[in-house]
């Protein structure tokens, strides 16, 4: 069984700072740590103004950086290959690509808020999966913030989180060209141990809703599928698309407005499937805060049963190894299993009993077996904090 471990916060910061020293030849100031994220329920919701319900992973990605003097900005990874340098003027919509965009799309969209960098030397390590669907992007994206930040004099205090939210969104949205809607940025930002984060996108409000799994005797278990994804290929856009298209035919600022029995109204059958999905869940995330907060984790369970199917017919975002995922893990005993993230790849989360995890794993990594998938890999993430500065 692959199992992804998250590493501790000090050894990876201390690896980090060593890899920039390494990368440089001179030490770090700060390294900026921020999480991955699961969501547990409320799937293209965000940007739909609906609700969402992530918790924040102890996987994490550690930036660490310097301030230079000349206008600068050199960029490093140990997650990838090729380097990148340039000055704020080669940094904007569609530039740098890959990796970098993310990086430094902060810096773009933070100098647009006031933020004086004069250059930046930056070294990148993480544990989270990258194209798992667990949010690699924004967790490059709030470290660096995080760093940047530091840097310059500030401290992360709740007000500064909430500004930097929208910028680390500006880096995602126009520099890489992914169009999220905040979720993963948010509870990368606000995260806290031991609850997932309630997330209105209607109002912007954030609660903290504690998960007593311990209590009950279960754990979640994410399932990497292997199947890499992205959100800048094409799929993610069409949803939104379609989502902005249900919008403007029934007359409404967003789906979230939108009932049941309106939705006969969209004469696109393809439409109209997708916002079935979008109002669902919405309903379902309501749900399962009900739930978890009356402890009722079989009801947890079919709500996670019925967002998956949701995504699989509806939202038509999910894939053969996500399908057999939960199917697999709801055969050997788990108490629910949906995909998580945008889909067309990434992870799958399921709640099962402690005593059973690795029982239900190994049933998992032998149907891939069998199917001749390549072997996914495993996170059994306890629910975690968001940014810091190590």
């Amino acid at each position: 069984m692959i199992l992804l471990e998250p590493g501790t916060p000090a050894e990876l910061s201390d690896s980090t700072r060593k890899a920039f020293q390494t990368t440089y030849g001179l030490e770090s100031t700060v390294v900026g740590r921020s999480p991955g994220r699961v969501n547990l329920i409320g799937e293209h919701t965000d940007y739909n103004r609906g609700l969402c319900l992530p918790v924040a992973l102890p996987h994490a990605t550690y930036a660490a950086a310097a301030l230079r003097t000349d206008g600068l900005f050199r960029m490093a990874s140990r997650q990838a290959d090729e380097p990148w340098q340039g000055t704020l003027a080669d940094i904007g919509p569609g530039r740098p690509q890959g990796w970098a965009a993310y990086a430094a799309g902060v810096i773009w969209a933070l100098a647009d808020l006031g933020y004086h960098v004069p250059g930046l030397d930056l070294f990148i390590d993480s544990t989270v999966p990258v194209g798992a669907g667990l949010s690699s992007s924004a967790a490059i994206e709030c470290s660096v913030a995080a760093a940047i930040v530091t840097l310059t004099g500030g401290e992360l205090t709740a007000d500064v989180r909430a500004a930097l939210l929208p910028a680390c969104m500006r880096a995602e949205i126009e520099v890489a060209g992914a169009p999220t809607g905040g979720m993963d940025q948010s509870v990368a930002l606000f995260g806290q141990v031991g609850h997932a984060l309630l997330l209105d996108f209607a109002d912007g409000s954030r609660t903290q809703v504690p998960l007593a799994l311990a209590e009950a005797g279960l754990s979640p278990l994410v399932i990497d599928t292997r199947v890499s994804h992205a959100l800048i290929d094409g799929g993610y856009a069409a949803r939104r698309a379609d989502c902005e298209r249900a919008t403007a035919e029934l007359g409404l600022e967003s789906l979230r407005e939108a009932a049941l029995d309106d939705l006969g109204a969209l004469t696109d059958q393809r439409v109209r499937r997708r916002a079935r999905h979008v109002v669902t869940e919405i309903e379902r995330v309501r749900e399962v805060v009900a739930a978890a907060t009356a402890q009722d984790w079989a009801r947890v369970g079919r709500a996670f049963q019925a967002s998956h199917v949701s995504l699989r017919d509806d939202y038509q975002v999910s894939c053969v190894e996500l399908d057999l995922v939960v199917d697999t893990a709801m055969r050997h005993g788990a108490v629910g299993a949906r995909m998580t993230g945008g889909g067309f790849g990434g992870s799958a989360i399921s709640l099962v009993p402690t005593t059973e995890l690795s029982a239900i794993a190994e049933a998992i990594e032998a149907a891939f077996s069998a199917a001749d998938h390549a072997p996914p890999a495993f996170l059994v993430p306890e629910p975690s904090a968001g940014v810091s500065v190590e």
